[in-house]
């Protein structure tokens, strides 16, 4: 808690200000993911986009989700601007087998692109120098980031890689506010109830 945190700096009696107007999420988009703070941060007033543009925000529920990806990806990519395709930990290897099967040039953020068999054999996945636009960003390390365009797939999938329900929540959260113009959700599996329909 803040209050702890404060008590540790040996600032117990700073003022804390609760922030709740914000310039780089599109207003639908943050709506959209506030709907997980009742869960995940209980008594937290949402927050408020202060840009003029609502943003883009489509959800969308797929029978396949390998090939709506590629496509979705595929199209992204030929918008102005940065697309961050980001998954669950789990789907990293099939989403790059996927796009890699399909020409879809990519790059893979994360430490060690390596340990994704045969990523770097391939020449459709390029080194984090390259100016490809698509990255595939697995959800554990979204955190800090932002892309003009998001592709997020499988959100149930994004919170049940993480410890517990509330942890798991909170990492979707992150996950959808990092799209500064639009947001694409795909999704096989139903949504989490706290998400509600789109």
């Amino acid at each position: 808690s803040w209050a702890d945190a404060l008590r540790h700096l040996g600032k117990p009696d700073a003022h804390v200000e609760q922030l709740t107007r914000g310039f780089r999420v599109p207003g639908e988009v943050i709506d959209y993911a506030a709907r997980l703070l009742p869960t995940i941060a209980p008594g937290l007033e949402p927050p408020t986009s202060v840009r003029r543009a609502r943003g883009e925000l489509d959800v969308r529920s797929v029978d396949d989700l390998v090939a709506a990806t590629v496509t979705t990806a595929r199209d992204s990519s030929q918008r102005v601007g940065s697309v961050g395709l980001i998954v669950p930990d789990v789907l990293v290897g099939p989403v790059v087998a996927a796009l890699r099967a399909a020409g879809v040039e990519h790059t893979v953020l994360g430490e060690e692109p390596a340990a994704v068999e045969g990523v770097l054999d391939d020449p459709s996945t390029k080194t984090r120098t390259s100016d490809v636009q698509l990255d595939v960003v697995p959800a554990s390390l979204t955190k800090g980031l932002e892309f003009d365009h998001v592709v997020l797939l499988e959100p149930t999938g994004i919170a049940a890689g993480e410890a517990d329900h509330v942890t798991g929540l909170r990492r979707l959260y992150v996950c959808l506010t990092r799209a500064v113009t639009s947001l694409v959700v795909l999704h096989t599996a139903d949504l989490p109830t706290e998400l509600g329909a789109p």
